[in-house]
């Protein structure tokens, strides 16, 4: 688990604005569930013979005797909040997001320490395809919000429970003669969950999934219909996407529609999602059906930092006070107040007493302006303000400060 630093906090403020902004714009609204939840929740949602189930949720005991899980993934705890809150009464479809840090158990790998950072929207009460499309779109513009550009949109269909108990029993009849062959981790997925078979990334099983039988031909008519509706509309949106007949995603509770979105910079997808029609039954509810994705904010981050040439996070800071003497410095955080409620941004270095130390620190915050308060200033109501860029300097009267300040940052 890592920290997140000063230094890189501009990233996670450029990525987390743009998230909200996209959100609101298609009208969801912010949702945030604990970090803690009860174990059962997510063996009943994800499924208890999926890999976050059985190896990397980190769960434990509480004093009072209920098994707890830091949340691996979103959609289920918002899943449990419709329930329990009652959220379909006030919206239908409910339109949520979220944004937060999940926890898995798993070994680290690029973008994905055991604590990482998602960003989702799920769509909940409506089955029909043109929210499946939604969910992309509203994903695809929060890529053009941060300026990502070369997404690669990957898509799939899982079927029903209709049509998937064939297609599964077809998959396992191939991969029968070729058990042996199969890495140990799929050899136990076999009997447990077939459809993982083709999620493998072990070289041998990736050349025997070449062979493996594709969905589509045992698709119900459905599941047919609806993944055709779906490609119709993301075709009248222009959205270039690549059907992908083996993908699926490592959650028992998706159904028909699955994606993923890649990105040339990473080796790991930066996100995926997909309809979840069943997952309301799985926790013990009515059938209500879903939709949803979640991005992961590390990975979009180094994508963002290393594809972006173009991207200037601008430093809020413009403003450096620099204060020489003790009479300056004790009136120094009265008049920097006076800034700081006017709205601008101002740093300082106040322990250091030296002129020469303090000047040293506004180079280091490559500020626009510097202010310079000194004994001399204080009597007679002034300060200097230096342009950090050109060196010139100019003496102003401290009654007209907030004015000069907002003049020279225009």
């Amino acid at each position: 688990m890592n920290d997140i630093l000063p230094k890189d906090q501009i990233w996670w403020d450029l990525v987390g604005q743009a998230g909200r902004r996209v959100a609101e714009l298609h009208n969801f609204s912010f949702i945030e569930t604990p970090l803690l939840e009860s174990a059962a929740l997510f063996e009943a949602g994800i499924g208890v013979n999926t890999d976050i189930v059985e190896k990397e949720m980190f769960s434990f005991r509480t004093k009072g005797g209920d098994t707890v899980a830091l949340r691996p993934e979103g959609t289920a705890p918002v899943m449990r909040s419709y329930f329990q809150h009652q959220l379909g009464y006030f919206s239908s479809p409910l339109k949520v997001f979220y944004s937060g840090p999940m926890f898995r158990y798993e070994r680290p790998q690029a973008g994905r320490e055991r604590q990482f950072h998602q960003w989702g929207v799920e769509i909940i009460g409506d089955g029909d395809p043109v929210y499946d499309a939604a969910v992309i779109l509203v994903c695809l513009d929060f890529f053009n919000e941060v300026k990502l550009k070369d997404i690669q949109l990957k898509i799939n269909t899982l079927g029903c429970r209709v049509c998937r108990p064939t297609y599964r029993q077809k998959l396992k009849d191939y991969y029968r003669l070729r058990k042996s062959k199969l890495c140990k981790d799929c050899q136990r997925r076999y009997d447990k969950n077939a459809f993982r078979l083709l999620d493998c990334k072990e070289e041998e099983c990736l050349k025997m999934r070449g062979g493996a039988p594709i969905i589509l031909d045992y698709l119900c008519q459905n599941c047919n219909n609806h993944f055709k509706s779906l490609l119709e509309i993301i075709e009248d949106n222009n959205v270039v996407y690549e059907p992908d007949s083996y993908l699926v995603r490592g959650l028992d509770y998706y159904n028909r529609t699955v994606f993923q979105f890649h990105h040339p910079s990473s080796p790991q997808e930066l996100g995926g999602g997909g309809r979840y029609d069943y997952l309301a039954e799985l926790l013990g509810g009515r059938m209500i059906p879903g939709v949803g994705v979640a991005l992961g904010l590390e990975r979009i981050i180094d994508a963002v930092r290393g594809r972006n040439a173009n991207i200037q996070p601008k430093l809020g800071m413009k403003i450096f006070w620099v204060a020489v003497g003790d009479q300056a410095q004790k009136s120094s955080l009265k008049l920097m107040g006076q800034l700081r409620r006017a709205g601008v941004i101002v740093g300082e270095n106040l322990g250091r007493k030296s002129l020469r130390a303090q000047l040293k620190a506004v180079n280091r915050a490559k500020v626009k302006v510097a202010l310079i308060f000194g004994q001399k200033e204080v009597f007679e109501g002034t300060i200097i303000i230096r342009d950090m860029e050109t060196g010139g300097q100019e003496t102003v009267f401290l009654k007209n400060l907030i004015e000069e300040v907002r003049k020279r940052l225009r």
